[in-house]
């Protein structure tokens, strides 16, 4: 019977995956309902886009400073105990929030704080996510397990989430949504406490008389080491840094006021061009997770972040709220295809000892500019306009990813070493994961 399942559900045949998917189910209705929530808490305590732009910038900054060290912490803990502790602090912070906004207090600089400590426990979730996947599911459902996530993120964040904090700020406050993102915290924490705690994937014994610090320290280097001797994942980092820097402020800074403002709509105006963005970054994950890896998977997936922001011109200069609304549908799909094909990629070409370090190296470098994009949006889109901020955020990735597929060489790496196959094929080409070396880098596939 299991083996009749779609390929792309494949990887609920494992319990444990059941139990984890659950929990994150939860855990992104809340972080949806909060999104929306924050940013009219902010326009009801009189606040600007720049306002919101130092709150986001905060959060940012938050996840940046902590990601590096959540890297080398994941790849030497349990990893369900990370995500526990996570999803914990992170109910402490909505429910702070809550109490804040329910009793009066709230002020602007508190959610800035509130934000910051969100960003800091969100840098330690996705190590440790991306480090626990591969130890629970086999290396032929990764690719699923990643569009099975790349379908819930945007459907439950983008959509499910945005509409549920809309319908209770319509009913009755951005205050009491951020009580129910408390409750719905507090139910990921305790469907995570039934995990089972799986080890981690590495061999401490030579580096467990170190001191702590020391031992940290050096495992954050090595990682670096290895991110600069991986050509792939060098110029895929570098490109999505400053394609956040471009983009990401735009989208979450500018979008809820260029929705209200030039549709003249409100919360569930903003709701409904989010849910259109997860409905297309939805569909896109599942339909990714159905089939292989593309051959060209580092050409498919550069050219979908780079082409997939065109939309964002549309957005910039139309009152048309259906219109924002398939512009958000579409730049849903290219970004959830290119962000499922990222995260199988990570877990099918980075040594397991690796991964908890490689991925909050992922974070630290993509988001390295977010709190300046998020800082700058506001000023620059109150100075330009949003036609002009938005043209830029659509057009400039373009030649981004252009640039980086030729100068490092991706279209010969990715030939040279082909995900196209099944973990069996792959083995018969390829000496395992650990003994490989990755090539110098500037030599992909030279």
């Amino acid at each position: 019977m299991a083996t009749k399942l779609p390929r792309a559900l494949r990887p609920f045949r494992t319990a444990q995956y059941r139990i984890l998917m659950g929990a994150l189910v939860v855990s992104l209705l809340g972080a949806g309902t909060w999104i929306v929530a924050l940013v009219f808490e902010v326009k009801a305590l009189g606040g600007t886009p720049s306002d919101l732009s130092f709150v986001a910038a905060l959060n940012a900054l938050g996840l940046i400073a902590a990601v590096l060290v959540a890297g080398a912490i994941a790849d030497r803990i349990p990893q369900k105990r990370i995500l526990v502790a996570v999803e914990t602090t992170k109910m402490l912070g909505f429910g702070t929030a809550a109490v804040l906004g329910l009793t009066g207090v709230v002020e602007v600089w508190h959610l800035a704080v509130i934000s910051f400590v969100l960003g800091a426990v969100d840098g330690f979730f996705y190590p440790a996510y991306s480090a626990l996947l591969p130890s629970i599911l086999e290396p032929e459902d990764l690719l699923p397990a990643n569009g099975i996530e790349g379908m819930l993120r945007p459907t439950i964040v983008s959509a499910a989430g945005p509409l549920l904090a809309s319908a209770v700020i319509v009913l009755a406050s951005p205050a009491m949504a951020f009580l129910l993102v408390a409750v719905l915290q507090l139910g990921a924490a305790g469907g995570l406490l039934a995990l089972r705690t799986t080890p981690v994937r590495r061999d401490l014994t030579a580096v467990e008389d170190r001191h702590p610090i020391t031992a940290v320290l050096l495992d954050i280097r090595d990682g670096v080491t290895y991110m600069v001797r991986t050509p792939w994942l060098l110029g895929t980092l570098l490109f999505a840094s400053l394609w956040v820097l471009v983009v990401i402020g735009p989208l979450e800074v500018l979008l809820p006021f260029a929705v209200t403002e030039q549709t003249g709509g409100g919360a569930e105006s903003y709701a409904l061009v989010l849910a259109a963005y997860g409905v297309g970054g939805a569909v896109s994950a599942l339909v990714v997770a159905s089939f292989r890896l593309p051959r060209r998977y580092l050409t498919v997936m550069n050219l979908a972040w780079g082409l997939g922001t065109i939309p964002f011109v549309v957005m910039g200069f139309t009152d048309q709220l259906w219109l924002m609304m398939a512009a958000g549908l579409v730049i849903g799909v290219a970004f959830s295809w290119g962000q499922v094909i990222w995260g199988t990629l990570l877990q099918r070409r980075v040594p397991p000892e690796m991964l908890g370090r490689v991925s909050s190296l992922d974070f630290f470098v993509s988001l390295a500019f977010m709190p300046i994009s998020m800082a700058i949006a506001g000023p620059v889109g109150e100075l330009l306009g949003f036609g002009p901020t938005f043209l830029l955020a659509g057009l400039v990735p373009i030649v981004l990813a252009v640039v980086v597929l030729v100068v490092f060489r991706m279209g010969r790496d990715e030939l040279a070493h082909p995900l196209d196959v099944s973990p069996a094929e792959a083995m018969a080409e390829d000496p395992p994961a650990g003994d490989r070396t990755e090539e110098p880098a500037g030599g992909a596939g030279g």
